[in-house]
């Protein structure tokens, strides 16, 4: 197949296998947090919390590494492995003796048992990373693709066993480690392949190099988006961290777990565009367009329509999610920009512009958290609104150049489906003011079928050819060559 073609397959059975899984996911996560109390899901945050701040150390972009080189040797692979095996069992280990001065931080107890138990991801690391990138370096996304579709419905039907079963807070924490170990499992039996571990680590400067600023980038970025949650801890109680943490993870299922997939497909992609940054900029400036006509109206929408979207979906027990939702839901757009930059830079072989990028953004979320946090949650999320279009302005300026793209032309990718989707916010907000009193269900499907009404209707209006593009993109119209 040709470069589009196999992007275009590898975008289906990502995004296809995430869609599935996320489905999976939710419609157990919907039963299940009907079941348990926000109090379990504030002290499952605080645990998060202390696993995020050593996952950046994970060493997975010492295997990203593997993806953005032209060629690879068999040893390359065996000292990749050797490094993540000693990175991981030694943050196994750290997490182990940290858990109780999590728990004395806290002031719960319970803290200390589910981080010695979760020590368990870090080990499934090594297993789930080396087969993935090398899955990855061929743009073949199906095994994986299938695999985690597996590991989803086991995930799955351990969360709701143990809810069902009265285990509280303790479904959280069994049902991720079920989902890593299945992953590395079924990806090594996909890849074929296992290779024995080296730690000879003579020739492999740049493998380190690269996975250093990478693990800086991490580093960076858990600072940005942990922060909150490490200071809410420590100032609001489980309920108020319960209602945030929960309204993070509902605006961010689109950047959280549709965004990093696409940034999969593009980051092989663009590694085998290096050599050609003319068209490594247009492609990244149209997949920035494509990816913002499809998550703007998604993020305007939760705005929108937040009161009704919190009832349906978590139950009126957390009514009061929905003014943090709405307000989280307008940092987003900005926020999903600034994600698209990383496999751009790490793709021609910059990773270091990941890392410099990354500390400023952490800079500027930390400061405006610290200043937000006296509000409580509500100012938390306004401390997002206000620093999130500083984000992608921090990469263009850091970055910009390296990529061949200026603010004009990252403008002209964003504008089209942000407008357009800002336009639909009016018309929705306008349409639920003159409802009248519905089930939340009810009125949630009317606003919903509204919104995607008129966010077409703009889109046709006023970018008619955007749209037929976008549809040729994810359609392939063109006939197969005939054989000679």
């Amino acid at each position: 197949m040709s470069l589009a073609e196999s992007v275009r397959s590898a975008v289906a059975w990502r995004s296809g296998s995430q869609i599935v899984a996320q489905i999976i996911t939710w419609s157990v996560t919907l039963a299940v947090v009907r079941i348990l109390d926000p109090g379990d899901y504030g002290l499952f945050a605080m645990g998060q919390v202390v696993i995020t701040f050593l996952a950046f150390l994970n060493g997975y972009g010492f295997a990203s590494a593997l993806i953005q080189r032209e060629h690879i040797e068999r040893q390359l692979v065996r000292q990749t492995f050797g490094m993540l095996i000693l990175v991981n069992g030694a943050l196994a280990a750290t997490q182990y003796a940290l858990a109780p001065l999590a728990a004395d931080y806290y002031g719960q107890p319970m803290v200390e048992h589910l981080l010695r138990v979760q020590v368990l991801l870090f080990l499934s690391v090594p297993f789930v990373a080396i087969p993935e990138v090398l899955l990855m370096r061929e743009l073949d996304f199906r095994k994986p693709a299938l695999v985690n579709v597996v590991a989803a419905l086991i995930s799955a039907g351990v969360a709701l066993t143990c809810a069902l079963a009265g285990l509280g807070v303790w479904s959280l924490v069994w049902a991720p480690i079920a989902l890593f170990w299945t992953r590395a499992i079924g990806l090594t039996v996909a890849a074929r392949r296992l290779d024995w571990p080296s730690f000879d680590f003579r020739g492999s400067k740049h493998l380190f190099t690269y996975g250093s600023w990478v693990l800086a980038s991490h580093f960076c970025w858990t600072l940005s988006t942990q922060a909150d949650i490490f200071l809410a801890g420590s100032r609001l109680d489980a309920h108020q961290v319960g209602l945030y943490a929960e309204a993070i993870f509902l605006v961010t299922i689109v950047t959280a777990r549709f965004i990093p997939p696409l940034n999969d497909v593009a980051f092989p992609s663009f590694a085998r565009m290096q050599d050609d940054r003319e068209m490594l900029a247009q492609a990244f400036l149209k997949a920035i367009r494509t990816i913002m006509l499809v998550v703007s109206p998604i993020f305007l929408g939760m705005y929108a329509s937040a009161e009704p979207l919190v009832l349906t979906a978590f139950g009126p027990k957390w009514g009061e999610m929905a003014p943090i939702v709405a307000t989280l839901a307008l940092a987003m757009p900005a926020f999903t920009v600034y994600i698209l930059f990383s496999p751009a830079f790490n793709a021609i072989d910059r990773p270091d512009l990941s890392a410099k990028s990354s500390a400023v953004v952490a800079a500027i979320l930390i400061g405006a958290f610290l200043v937000g946090m006296y509000d409580g949650a509500m100012g938390l999320a306004w401390a997002w609104v206000i620093a999130s279009p500083l984000l992608p302005l921090t990469a263009l300026l850091m970055g910009g150049k390296a990529l061949r793209i200026d603010a004009r032309a990252l403008l002209g990718a964003i504008t089209p489906g942000l407008g357009a989707a800002c336009g639909m916010a009016l018309v929705v907000r306008a349409f639920a003011a003159a409802l009248p009193s519905l089930a939340p269900p009810a009125e949630l499907a009317i606003l919903v079928a509204v919104g995607a009404i008129a966010y077409l209707a703009i889109i046709y209006v006023l970018r008619r050819e955007m749209l037929f593009e976008t549809i040729r993109l994810v359609i392939n119209r063109t006939p197969p060559v005939a054989p000679a």
